[in-house]
């Protein structure tokens, strides 16, 4: 199709898609860039939308082999359960009132905390700063004419690059304030190492192991990207789990029962418990194929290409349509029934990185979602202690089955109204 000028490929299906992010994955290796990302990414130097090359190798290599190995996201784990712990807390006393609490805005301040903690080793309670965290998210996916028709991009006649720029300014000013405050830090205790996301970023800016040199902007880019995607798609992933869970109540009790077999009624849910809830893992899937995390995965391509016996030029975009594909009659048996027992018997797993591509929500091949893992312990995590520590009520009376599951499209698809709810704590701790 056409998208104003723009060539398109719209792709619907687990084969085609396989054929794109697998068979031809390198061919397919660049992105669409919009024409908010370059008021957002520091001239192009961050990993979301910079192009394949050498540069988004050595970026991507930092956070690979950094940033987000297993080591360093499980050295970060005493903060993920302190603040977690901090939500159970302020949920009990709710829990005891009977107050209708928000769990979209408790869900996202929370892993704001978390991300923050990790990547400046301290939390930020800055309205002004979220806010333009959420703007920013939001016009990643917006569409813009500026796009589809690059002749009049510099009229800017939708404000989005306006915006765009206001959200860099807010951002940029905030991530000056951090690393002034890291160098100092770090000057003043040469011999203290951290495992802060910030300080390994700095570290790097002298190594000799860098292919390309890289400066404060890089940094800065690099810490936006991780931003956005740790706080925009781990808390909408885990809000949609919780919709889920409480909208299917046989659901939330199989996981109930199977976190009081192996944690108890009388033990918070730590990390080491996770790799042995089954049903959490399965009901976390299943809500990723109804509800990914980026439904629609873009893609570019490098060159002139064959692909199945159609020639797709060169810069052609390709839109893999992820929610499409989970929601195909002809690989999902009843694919609008939320049923996590659709993953007992199926090696079916989030990245599609063997043959399987029914269900991509972290995409695949070299431009796959780097910080898969952290998101995913987080996601867990957070989930299985909501569901262990408190049974969940909607107010006014709202049965489970009426809860609204409207969608508010974007670069992600958010919950249309914020999830509010009345919490019961159900443990004895």
């Amino acid at each position: 199709m056409k998208l104003g000028l723009q060539s398109t490929i719209v792709v619907s299906s687990p084969n085609a898609a396989k054929l794109f992010l697998k068979t031809h994955d390198p061919i397919f290796a660049n992105r669409p860039v919009p024409q908010t990302s370059n008021q957002m990414s520091y001239d192009h130097k961050n990993i979301a939308f910079v192009q394949f090359g050498p540069y988004w190798q050595s970026m991507r290599k930092i956070c690979s082999s950094h940033l987000l190995t297993s080591s360093k996201v499980n050295s970060f784990s005493s903060i993920r359960r302190q603040e977690l712990g901090l939500l159970i807390h302020h949920l009990k006393e709710a829990a005891r009132n009977h107050a209708i609490v928000d769990l979209s805005s408790k869900i996202s301040s929370l892993t704001f905390d978390v991300i923050c903690v990790m990547l400046f080793g301290k939390k930020f309670v800055d309205k002004e700063l979220t806010a333009a965290i959420r703007e920013g998210t939001s016009l990643s996916g917006a569409p813009n004419l500026g796009d589809f028709f690059p002749f009049i991009a510099f009229l800017d006649l939708q404000g989005l690059g306006r915006r765009a720029k206001a959200v860099n300014k807010v951002v940029d000013g905030f991530l000056d304030m951090i690393i002034e405050e890291r160098l100092e830090f770090k000057d003043k205790n040469k011999t203290e190492s951290s495992e802060l996301f910030v300080d390994v970023m700095l570290d790097l800016i002298r190594s000799e192991e860098m292919e390309h040199q890289i400066d404060r902007s890089n940094i800065k880019a690099v810490i936006f990207d991780l931003m956005i995607g740790g706080v925009d798609s781990s808390s909408t992933t885990i809000i949609w789990a919780l919709s889920e869970i409480i909208k299917n109540p046989q659901v939330m009790k199989k996981i109930q029962e199977e976190l009081k077999e192996v944690v108890g009624l009388n033990k918070m849910v730590e990390e080491s418990h996770l790799n042995q809830l089954k049903y959490l893992d399965m009901t976390i899937k299943e809500s990723l194929r109804i509800h990914p995390v980026i439904p629609l995965i873009p893609r570019k391509s490098i060159q002139d290409c064959n692909v199945n016996g159609y020639h797709i030029p060169k810069n052609t975009d390709i839109i893999i349509n992820d929610w499409a594909i989970g929601q195909d009659p002809c690989y999902w048996i009843e694919p609008q029934k939320f049923n996590p027992d659709r993953f007992v018997d199926t090696q079916i797993d989030f990245i599609g990185n063997k043959n399987n591509f029914e269900m991509i929500p972290f995409g695949s091949g070299r431009r796959g979602c780097p910080g898969m893992q952290l998101g995913l312990v987080l996601v867990r995590m957070i989930v299985a202690q909501l569901v262990h520590c408190f049974d969940w009520e909607l107010p006014n009376g709202v049965l489970p089955s009426e809860l609204d599951m409207s969608e508010d499209f974007g670069l992600s698809c958010p919950r249309a109204q914020n999830l509010r709810v009345v919490p019961v704590y159900r443990v004895c701790i």
